[in-house]
């Protein structure tokens, strides 16, 4: 098994493939600038998690408020904008198919979306990311299992 929020990012990696715009240009870091041809693409990765425990007897409940960054590139000499928000709209409302990501998390929020721009090359680069904030909660002796 695996650590419960390894199975919320991979759940989420699966719902977000073959949108109509990015299709299976996905990918699951943050580390590698991705090549041309893999434009438009989404890299998704886990941002931070901020542990609450909700019980007093052992083993204590754990809820847990996991940040999901989905990074969206596009590369173009126009339209960068429209097309951001329409894989945007894509992203937003396939999250909005399942909160509780294959019933591992209690919800699932779009927090912000925050947009950059680079006009180096031969062509700009424009990405958007957007912020999903998941809750769930686990056992501090099993957080394998949601609960």
């Amino acid at each position: 098994m695996a650590h419960v929020r390894k199975t919320i990012r991979d759940n989420i990696v699966t719902t977000l493939t073959g949108l109509t715009t990015t299709g299976s240009n996905i990918y699951r870091t943050r580390v590698y600038p991705l090549a041309e041809a893999k434009l438009p693409g989404l890299a998704i990765y886990t941002r931070d998690e901020s542990i609450e425990y909700s019980s007093m007897g052992r083993p204590r409940t754990q809820v847990r408020r996991l940040s999901v960054a989905v990074e969206i590139y596009v590369k173009g000499v126009s339209n960068y904008d429209d097309t951001l928000d329409t894989i945007c709209v894509q992203v937003e409302e396939a999250l909005a198919t399942d909160i509780t990501r294959g019933g591992n998390a209690k919800d699932t929020n779009v927090l912000n979306m925050d947009a950059e721009f680079s006009g180096e090359g031969d062509q700009p680069v424009a990405r958007a990311t957007l912020t999903v904030e998941v809750f769930y909660e686990t056992k501090e002796n099993d957080v394998e299992t949601a609960v």
